[in-house]
């Protein structure tokens, strides 16, 4: 297949579809940082959907879709800002693709674009971490986990991670492990688990 996996500067999710045989190229407005230039496209994702692709999946910007933003969505410029990232998931549902696969985090796109297929957690597929993961699916089964070992099945979760850390302004819980600097970009990369599976399932 030919896969296109759009706003990954990672290559994550390209390097284990590529592992399997498939023509696969992350793009980002960002230079990648996956070690495999040659399956980068450097540039506006919107310009590649003009070509012809098997598979997209894509991980579009969450910043200002995520109900994490909530307290801040009256700030003066969100609304529009929020508008311009909801046209920009829209085009990607909407892309002339078989197969379709968004991710992001609880939030706005939700229904306003679609309503999310799944829910996961990188500790279902063996990294010990929770993110609340939302999957908005097009022709594409639902990805398999299992809690437990089965007579057909093995294992894929890992136990159920305790917080690294409390929140000082609610005493939330944070799970994520960059719950300190919160760094966007390591947050938005993909889990090793999760871009295994999709390649495996997937292929």
């Amino acid at each position: 297949m030919r896969v296109l996996v759009a706003c990954e500067e990672s290559q994550a999710v390209c390097i284990e579809f590529r592992k399997r045989g498939h023509e696969a190229y992350s793009c980002d407005t960002q230079e990648c940082s996956g070690g495999h230039p040659e399956w980068h496209i450097h540039g506006d994702v919107l310009e590649q959907l003009k070509q012809k692709w098997d598979m997209l999946i894509g991980f579009p910007p969450c910043t200002y879709l995520t109900y994490a933003g909530t307290r801040h969505w009256d700030n003066l410029g969100r609304l529009q800002l929020r508008l311009d990232a909801l046209n920009f998931f829209s085009k990607l549902w909407l892309a002339d693709i078989d197969k379709i696969c968004l991710e992001n985090p609880k939030g706005c796109a939700s229904p306003v674009i679609a309503k999310y297929s799944q829910v996961i957690q990188p500790y279902y597929f063996g990294d010990s971490e929770q993110k609340t993961t939302c999957l908005f699916l097009k022709n594409l089964p639902l990805l398999q986990h299992e809690k437990d070992s089965g007579l057909f099945h093995s294992k894929t979760h890992v136990d159920k991670p305790k917080p690294h850390s409390f929140l000082k302004t609610n005493g939330k819980p944070t799970y994520f492990a960059d719950g300190a600097t919160r760094d966007p970009k390591v947050r938005s990369k993909t889990f090793p688990g999760i871009a295994r599976e999709m390649a495996n399932q997937w292929s």
